[in-house]
């Protein structure tokens, strides 16, 4: 089962596997922003590919998603992510 829906509004979370840094961001299609980020079209992460999806959420609408983005880069936000990832990425 595909958890990528059409008119979901998605906020992920990617790791660099060359420097294990996070990116955060927001889209309306997953599948095709992850490919564009992959294939170095994304000025922030085509100096760290290859990077991998550990997290994503999806919400209902556009605000939400950007909202959340928002939240998830904040210092409130990274410990959430980081409690919620813990052992994920490592096993």
């Amino acid at each position: 089962m595909n958890p990528v829906r059409p008119g979901y509004f998605y906020t992920y979370v990617l790791t660099s596997d060359k420097t294990g840094t996070f990116y955060t961001g927001a889209t309306n299609n997953l599948e095709r922003r992850l490919e564009r980020h992959n294939s170095g079209n994304v000025y922030y992460t085509k100096n760290k590919l290859p990077v991998r999806l550990v997290y994503f959420e999806a919400c209902l609408n556009k605000d939400d998603a950007y909202r959340r983005e928002r939240y998830l880069k904040t210092g409130m936000g990274k410990r959430y992510l980081k409690n919620r990832l813990k052992g994920g990425l490592t096993g």
